[in-house]
C-alpha cells in the first residue's frame, strides 16, 4: 500500500498506528507533509501509542500550529482594527474562520494567507485603508494587477512589510469570470458571528466554499487537506442539526455549487469514511479521476501522475474563463516567462 493511503486510512481510523513499521512512517511523514498536514494528522494521533521519534516530532508539531493559529488570529485582528474604524465590515473564511469558529478541522491546520470577504461596494476603501495600515502588494506586473481586477474574485494579493503575513481580501468566493456565480450578497449577509466575536460564514455556506475551493476553483492542489476540512466540517455540522445536509442541498443551490458539494460528499465517504444521507450517494464515472488525483504521490511526496496533475490544471482554468479569455491568458503568461 503507498503512503498516501496509509496516510487517509490514518486520519480515516481505518488503520492502526502500531501496525506500522519504521519505514511506515517515514513515508506517511512525508506524505503528510506534501499536504501541509503532519500537524493535522499528530492532532489525530495525539493520543496513540508512537514510536519514541514520531512522538517527539508530532508534538513539535502540535505546539507549532497552535502558535500559528495564535498568529493568524492576531493578522484578522489586525484587518478588523484597519477596517472597523470606516464602517467596514468583513467574513473570515478558510483557515483563519475554521479557528475564529473552534471548529475541529482547525486542529493542526496549516493557515497561510488571511482570507477576508468584503461587500464588493466596499472593496476599494478596504483596499486605501489596508495600504494605509501597512500592507503593500506582492504582485507589481501591470498584466497581473489588471487580471485580478477585471476577472478575479479578489484583490492582489497584499503583504504587510512589518508583520510579512499575506491577506487576500475577496469580493465573493469564484472568480467573476467562472461559470459559476455564487450569491455574494447572501454570503455576506448570512453570516453568523463566532465565540471570538469575528463573523464567519454560516454553516451550509462554508461547506459549499470548502467544495467550491477544491472542486470548482483548483486543480487539486491540497485536495486531501481541503477534503478533510469538508469532511470534519459537515460530520461536526450534522451531529448537531439533522437537518444540515437538506440546509447544504438548498444554499448550494442558491449559489450554483450543488455538483461540487455533492462531489465532495461522496469523495468525503469513499477517503474519510463519511456517512452520507440518501440522495448524496450516487456515484459518478468521473469520480475514479479525482480520487486518482489526490492519491497521485509516491513515498516521497512527489506527484506520481504528471499528465493527470497537468489535465486537472488545465480544467482548472477552463472552468475559471471563456475559451477566447483561456487562450490570451495563458499567450500572454507563456510569453512573460
Amino acid at each position: 500500500m503507498s503512503a498516501v493511503r496509509t496516510f487517509v486510512d490514518l486520519l480515516a481510523g481505518r488503520s492502526h498506528p502500531a501496525a506500522l513499521a519504521s519505514r511506515d512512517w517515514d513515508g506517511v511523514i512525508g506524505a503528510a507533509r506534501s499536504e501541509a498536514m503532519l500537524a493535522t494528522l499528530a492532532h489525530r494521533l495525539a493520543d496513540a501509542d508512537l514510536p519514541p521519534a514520531v512522538a517527539a516530532l508530532f508534538a513539535d508539531q502540535r505546539a507549532a500550529a497552535k502558535v500559528a493559529q495564535t498568529q493568524a488570529l492576531w493578522e484578522a485582528e489586525m484587518a478588523r482594527r484597519a477596517l472597523a474604524p470606516a464602517g467596514i465590515e468583513f467574513v473570515l473564511l478558510k483557515g483563519a474562520a475554521y479557528a475564529a469558529a473552534g471548529m475541529s478541522c482547525a486542529a493542526g491546520r496549516q493557515i497561510g494567507d488571511l482570507d477576508i470577504l468584503v461587500l464588493a461596494p466596499d472593496i476599494r476603501r478596504a483596499e486605501n485603508l489596508l495600504l494605509k495600515a501597512g500592507w503593500e502588494w506582492v504582485k507589481s506586473d501591470p498584466y497581473d494587477d489588471a487580471y485580478y481586477r477585471q476577472h478575479m474574485h479578489e484583490l492582489p494579493p497584499m503583504i504587510h512589510k512589518a508583520r510579512d503575513r499575506m491577506i487576500d481580501v475577496h469580493h465573493t468566493i469564484l472568480p467573476r469570470t467562472h461559470r459559476i456565480t455564487p450569491d455574494a450578497l447572501a454570503l455576506v449577509s448570512d453570516a453568523v458571528t463566532s465565540n471570538t466575536g469575528f463573523a464567519v460564514l454560516n454553516p451550509a455556506d462554508m461547506a459549499c466554499h470548502c467544495a467550491a475551493h477544491m472542486l470548482a476553483d483548483g486543480d487539486l492542489q491540497g485536495g486531501l487537506r481541503n477534503l478533510w476540512d469538508f469532511h470534519t466540517m459537515t460530520r461536526d455540522f450534522a451531529a448537531a442539526d439533522p437537518g444540515f445536509w437538506g440546509q447544504l442541498d438548498g444554499r448550494a443551490a442558491l449559489h450554483g455549487l450543488q455538483h461540487a458539494a455533492h462531489r465532495a460528499a461522496r469523495l468525503s465517504r469513499d477517503l474519510y469514511g463519511a456517512a452520507l444521507p440518501s440522495g448524496w450517494d450516487r456515484q459518478e464515472p468521473t469520480d475514479v479521476w479525482f480520487r486518482r488525483r489526490l492519491f497521485a504521490r509516491d513515498d516521497w511526496g512527489r506527484v506520481t501522475e504528471p499528465l493527470l496533475e497537468q489535465a486537472f490544471y488545465i480544467r482548472s482554468h477552463w472552468l475559471r474563463m471563456p475559451p477566447a479569455m483561456l487562450a490570451k491568458h495563458l499567450w500572454t503568461k507563456w510569453r512573460k516567462r
